[in-house]
């Protein structure tokens, strides 16, 4: 492959794909930009030449995006991809991600979102495939499991680490059983979730298997994620404030009250004081997302004090990926992701209720 990326455009109209022609020329890497108006023209694309990136429409006629990347994903398994639609749809979003979709993009109107849609890009050109699952590029096994919730499945994902393989069943969305080896339900689940990278197959639902796990999926998330850290941790040392030893910390009790929240997917926690010591739920890479929120909350602190607007309490931040809130309390930084339908206003109120339950 030469130096220069390859990046093939998919629209059936023609004058939008010159447009985004002109968008994706901007790109720091300088790629050498592919256009097709129809998914059997991309998939012959594909197939003479080696590209980096496929950015498909959804809404065509005869074979629509979606159709396309479920063919591109099982011929070119490498190939990164992404959807840019004008569908603000999140049924359609889930169903891409479940086909292992890189990203989901709303069609940028305005100059702040072409630049994100410029970098976006940029990153997904770049970005390594190690440490991850197969199958859905670039997302963790929770990743994996969520959208499956959150598509309302009824399937059966068999998850592969090396030797070992286990299954996950799936009805209407729901967790309902798991098993590896000689481990059944909860255990097994626990099991699964510790496992970092592998390969990973939805099958066809299996409608009379019998159900085994009945916890709600976050809570069954948040335990199975906190079970693993219990198993994972150094013993601690220290001598607790009232001599009790191995007593959860603050922390880790107010990550999982924040996990609880209606609409949250992700929290970090985080000490001005010691910021390599986190504390994390669901979290994608959480040493460097600490170190950006609480980059971010010192600068606009400062710009805060500069502007004598007082002390910040919370930021809220809306994006076309993922929607977040900030909050910095005594020494400490909250970062705390919330789904996709969530509003600002939504976000703001949730950020006050964290900002009053923590601030101790």
């Amino acid at each position: 492959m030469s130096a220069r990326p390859k990046i093939l455009l998919l629209d059936d109209d023609a004058s939008v794909l010159e447009v985004f022609r002109e968008v994706v020329a901007r790109l720091p890497s300088k790629p050498e930009i592919f256009t097709a108006t129809s998914g059997p023209r991309a998939i012959a694309l594909l197939e003479s030449e080696e590209f980096n990136l496929l950015v498909s429409d959804l809404s065509m006629p005869k074979m629509d995006g979606l159709q396309v990347l479920s063919i591109v994903r099982r011929k070119f398994p490498q190939l990164r991809t992404a959807i840019l639609t004008a569908v603000p749809d999140e049924q359609f979003r889930a169903r891409a991600y479940a086909i292992g979709v890189d990203i989901y993009f709303e069609k940028p109107r305005t100059a702040q979102e072409i630049d994100l849609f410029i970098d976006c890009l940029e990153s997904l050109i770049g970005q390594e495939t190690s440490g991850v699952f197969r199958g859905i590029q670039s997302k963790s096994l929770v990743d994996i499991i969520q959208l499956e919730c959150l598509s309302q499945s009824c399937s059966v994902l068999k998850v592969a680490n090396g030797l070992q393989e286990g299954k996950i069943w799936f009805q209407d969305g729901d967790v309902i059983d798991a098993a590896v080896g000689d481990l059944q339900g909860e255990s097994a689940f626990q099991r699964i979730l510790s496992w970092k990278t592998g390969n990973f197959e939805t099958l066809r639902a299996e409608p009379g298997h019998e159900r085994a796990i009945f916890k709600s999926n976050q809570a069954l998330l948040l335990e199975s994620a906190q079970a693993l850290d219990e198993a994972t941790a150094e013993p601690n040392l220290t001598h607790a404030p009232n001599g009790q030893e191995g007593q959860p910390s603050a922390a880790s009790s107010e990550v999982a009250v924040i996990s609880k929240i209606e609409g949250v997917e992700f929290v970090l926690l985080s000490r001005g004081d010691n910021p390599q010591k986190i504390d994390s739920w669901s979290a994608q890479n959480p040493e460097p997302l600490g170190a950006w929120a609480s980059a971010t909350l010192q600068s606009f602190q400062e710009l805060g004090e500069s502007l004598q607007a007082g002390q910040l309490r919370h930021l809220e931040g809306i994006g076309l990926h993922q929607n977040v809130g900030l909050a910095a309390l005594a020494e400490r930084c909250f970062c705390v992701g919330f789904r996709r339908d969530i509003g600002a206003e939504q976000i703001r109120e949730t950020m006050k209720e964290i900002v009053a339950e923590c601030i101790c």
